[in-house]
């Protein structure tokens, strides 16, 4: 064989064992893919997960429905507790996992890392707002969605987070600090937009405690009867600026354009920014007779199809899945409620169907209050 055809086999050689070393590469990036939680089958239900964290064992509690298969990317909701409770807790109050029954997702209740002031319970160690030393709670919730997103198929784009008093106020400081992990957060009780100062004699959010990495959309639940973390503002040290104050800074940090459109209803009214960056939007409800308590069923939030208006009533969970999930972003609608309706509240698009269905009439509010203070 000639230099010049040994040269030819050389380069050729070469070029093959180039391509095979690439298609191992390649490989081993499947193999990475499938190992990060797609194809490994678990067992339905709530079930424990141990989180490293900080060098520490932390704990949540994950619920996996039935028809997870581990083949198809799914969505993920993180669920705070409040302080003075636990993770079970915070799933008995929200109902979230009779939701992703339904809807075919898993749901994290991750365990704040201080002790509570009742035997056996838990609460949040708030970036810049709660007292003393405790476990890193912020780089807790950062190993949790890392820990997940290893060991279950997930859908990146669709991991949400909701909060139930100081778990949304952990969570509200949570995003604040920059943690762009959660496509939309849900708050009740307890949406914050940094931390509270005096100006002027005026509270106000510190605009320097509050730089989230991207804007992202916000619905809100508020009781105007609710004294521990109150909607007009005051109470504890961590809270002080009114609800609506944190809501007109989140509308300034997402770079909603327009004003607040505000709507009110015989028990619950809206607030809403329809328009802002990146798709996202801010809704928020305000039940007249509502306490510090997670809105049930017995509210009565209307829905309604754009055609025909009928209502129907749902829970805070419920809401919250619907404006999560939506990816038409047409949640709000410039309607009220049929006349005939017993609760004159505010109407907004469901993708659920609510076709053929009529108004039900309000229960009294929910009495799952959370009763030991909030004082965390």
């Amino acid at each position: 064989m000639t230099n010049k055809a040994l040269s030819r086999r050389f380069r050729l050689e070469t070029m093959l064992r180039a391509f095979a070393t690439g298609a191992l590469f390649l490989s081993g990036l499947a193999s990475t893919a499938h190992a990060a939680g797609c194809g490994t089958t678990v067992r339905s239900g709530q079930q424990e997960l141990i989180i490293q964290s900080g060098g520490l064992e932390r704990r949540a509690i994950v619920f996996v429905p039935a028809n997870y298969t581990a083949k198809k990317k799914v969505a993920v909701v993180f669920d705070l507790h409040g302080s003075n409770s636990y993770p079970k807790d915070q799933l008995a109050r929200s109902r979230w996992d009779d939701v992703a029954k339904r809807e075919g997702f898993l749901v994290v209740a991750p365990q704040g890392g201080l002790d509570g002031k009742l035997a056996g319970t838990h609460a949040w160690n708030v970036p810049g707002v709660t007292a003393g030393d405790g476990p890193d709670d912020a780089g807790f919730l950062k190993d949790a969605v890392e820990t997940v997103k290893t060991k279950f198929c997930v859908d990146a784009e669709r991991i949400y987070a909701s909060g139930y008093s100081g778990g949304g106020r952990m969570l509200s400081q949570y995003i604040c600090n920059g943690n762009g992990d959660f496509a939309a957060a849900g708050f009740v009780m307890s949406l914050r937009a940094g931390y509270p100062r005096q100006k002027d004699g005026v509270w106000l959010p510190d605009n320097t405690s509050c730089a989230p990495p991207k804007p992202v959309s916000i619905i809100a639940f508020w009781g105007l009867k609710d004294n521990t973390n109150p909607f007009a503002g005051g109470g504890s040290p961590y809270w002080q600026y009114s609800g609506e104050t944190a809501l007109k800074r989140w509308a300034e940090l997402d770079g909603c354009e327009g004003d607040m459109k505000v709507a009110s209803g015989e028990r619950i009214s809206y607030m809403s920014f329809d328009k802002c960056k990146g798709g996202a939007r801010i809704l928020s409800y305000t039940i007249a007779d509502g306490s510090h308590a997670w809105p049930s069923q017995t509210v009565g939030f209307s829905l309604a199809s754009a055609a025909d208006k009928v209502s129907e009533e749902v829970d805070a969970a419920t809401r919250m899945w619907n404006f999560f999930d939506d990816s038409q972003g047409k949640l709000i609608a410039d309607v009220r409620a049929k006349s005939d309706c017993p609760d004159d509240a505010i109407a907004a698009i469901s993708k659920a169907d609510a076709k053929g269905k009529t108004c039900s009439q309000p229960g009294k509010p929910d009495s799952n209050a959370h009763t030991a203070a909030d004082a965390l």
